[in-house]
């Protein structure tokens, strides 16, 4: 039985690209997933974690289980995790993989929007 961590309450997690070396190595096989990151708040990161490193361990998996901007129920397969403590409490940082089929990349170059042409 696969196990999932789900998100009971708020909004849909934000996915960030990941461009990590190990992330990518764990990509094999015939599909191909896109490497992402996303930081979720918890009240009990530790446990969520120790519930991942069960799953794998037994060599299981585990999921992520969600609702998406559109109300709809996903999941997406959690490949790390890590807790992480800050000033404002928990968060629970978990490594996933996207299906490339099904995943829009939005890129952000670093730069506004828009320039100043006004004359000054």
């Amino acid at each position: 039985m696969d196990e999932k961590i789900t998100i009971i309450e708020g909004p849909p997690p934000v996915f960030e690209h990941v461009n990590d070396g190990w992330a990518m190595g764990l990509n094999e096989g015939p599909k191909h997933f896109v490497p992402a990151l996303t930081r979720l708040r918890t009240f009990n990161g530790p446990a969520l974690v120790e519930r991942c490193y069960r799953a794998w361990h037994s060599q299981g998996s585990i999921e992520l289980h969600y609702r998406n901007d559109m109300g709809l129920e996903q999941t997406v397969p959690i490949v790390a995790a890590r807790n992480v403590s800050t000033d404002d409490g928990q968060v629970l940082l978990l490594w996933v993989y996207l299906d490339s089929e099904k995943v829009e990349i939005e890129m952000d170059t670093g730069e506004d929007d828009h320039t100043d042409d006004s004359d000054q």
